[in-house]
C-alpha cells in the first residue's frame, strides 16, 4: 500500500519514522507551508510534496492517509479523504464531538472504506498480552484499574495543546489514554465522574476521572497539563494484578502476577504495519481499535467534558 501522510508536527515526524522502519511505502505529504512539506519529504526520502491536503486526495498512488492534523481538524479532513476514497489512519482523538465522530463513521461505512483512531497502545505487544491474560482469567475478575498520563505545560494561548478551536486540553490528548485502556479491559461504563480544572482558553487543564460498572468494578483515571503524574497504570482483580511501571501507553514493560515480560520495540511499527496488512486485506474496520470503539470512549470523553464544564460544540462547524 501507498500512504500519504497530512500535516507535518511532531506526531507525524515520529509515525512517518516508524513507517520507513515498518517497511511501508510512503508516496507523499503535505502541509499548508509547502516549505515544511517540502522539509518534510527531504528528510524521510519523500517523493511528492504538496501545500494542500486536497492535493495529496487527488494523488492517485495514494492509497492510505495517515492525518497528523490537530484535533480541531481530524473531521474536516477525514471526511475529505473519505470522499476521495482513500483509507484513513488518523491520530487520536478522532474528533472533538460525538457527533462529528458519528458523522465520520457513517461516511466511511457507507463508501465501505477503512477507518481508524490511531491507538497505537491497543497493538503493542504487551497491551495484547495484558487483554489476554485479563481474558483468560489470570489475575481473576478485574475490580480497580488505574491510570494516569500528565506532565506540566507552560500555559500559552496558542499552544495546540491549549488551544480550544485545536481541540486542546487534557482529556482529548492525554485522558484518551487512560479511558481507552479502561474501555479495553471493562468495556463501557455504567457512571461517570469527572472533576478537575479549566485553562483561560476553557479547555481542561487536569482532570480525574472516575468510570463505574455495573458489578463494582472501576477505573481511576488522571490526565493533566499542570502537573507530572506520571504514565503508570495498574490493573487488579480477585486473583492478582498487572503492573505497567510507565509509559503505560507504550510499554516495554509489563509484571504480571509478579512476572516480567519484557519487549524490546514499541512504537508505531505495529499499528502500521497491522494497518498496512488489513487494508491490503480489504478490511474496513480493526479489531483491535474498531469504530465502535472510538464511538464508546468518545462518548466517555464528551460525558467527563461537559461534567467539567468544557464543550467543543461552539467550535466545530
Amino acid at each position: 500500500m501507498t500512504w500519504g501522510v497530512i500535516a507535518t508536527g511532531g506526531i507525524a515526524h515520529a509515525v512517518t519514522a516508524d513507517m520507513l522502519k515498518a517497511g511501508v511505502q510512503v508516496g507523499a505529504v503535505s502541509s499548508r507551508d509547502i516549505a515544511k512539506a517540502q522539509q518534510f519529504a527531504e528528510k524521510f526520502g519523500i517523493p511528492r510534496a504538496y501545500g494542500d491536503y486536497h492535493e495529496l486526495l487527488a494523488d492517485p498512488e495514494i492509497q492510505i492517509v495517515y492525518v497528523a492534523t490537530p484535533h480541531g481538524q481530524h473531521h474536516e479532513v477525514v471526511l475529505a479523504a473519505l470522499d476521495a476514497d482513500k483509507s484513513v489512519l488518523c491520530e487520536k482523538a478522532l474528533a472533538l464531538t460525538v457527533a462529528q465522530v458519528e458523522e465520520m463513521v457513517e461516511r466511511a461505512r457507507s463508501k465501505q472504506l477503512f477507518l481508524m483512531e490511531a491507538m497505537w497502545t491497543r497493538f503493542n505487544p504487551l497491551i495484547r498480552k495484558i487483554a489476554d491474560a485479563v481474558e483468560n482469567g489470570e489475575i481473576g475478575d478485574v475490580r480497580e484499574i488505574r491510570a494516569d498520563f500528565g506532565f506540566n505545560h507552560a500555559f500559552d494561548a496558542n499552544d495546540r495543546l491549549w488551544a480550544k478551536e485545536a481541540g486542546g486540553g487534557s482529556v482529548l490528548d492525554l485522558g484518551v489514554y487512560p479511558i481507552s485502556l479502561a474501555h479495553l479491559l471493562l468495556g463501557v461504563p455504567s457512571e461517570i465522574h469527572a472533576h478537575g480544572s479549566l485553562a483561560p482558553t476553557g479547555v481542561d487543564a487536569d482532570a480525574g476521572i472516575l468510570l463505574g460498572y455495573e458489578d463494582g468494578a472501576h477505573a481511576l483515571l488522571g490526565c493533566s497539563l499542570t502537573a507530572d503524574t506520571g504514565a503508570g497504570a495498574t490493573i487488579v482483580g480477585t486473583k492478582g494484578r498487572i503492573d505497567l511501571p510507565e509509559s503505560f501507553f507504550n510499554p516495554t514493560r509489563a509484571i504480571i502476577n509478579g512476572v516480567e515480560h519484557v519487549i524490546e520495540d514499541g512504537g508505531y511499527t505495529h499499528q502500521i504495519r497491522s494497518v498496512d496488512d488489513w487494508v491490503a486485506l480489504g478490511y474496513v474496520e480493526h479489531e483491535n481499535m474498531t469504530l465502535n470503539d472510538s464511538l464508546e470512549i468518545m462518548r466517555i470523553m464528551e460525558t467527563a467534558l461537559g461534567q467539567l464544564g468544557v464543550s467543543y460544540a461552539d467550535t466545530v462547524r
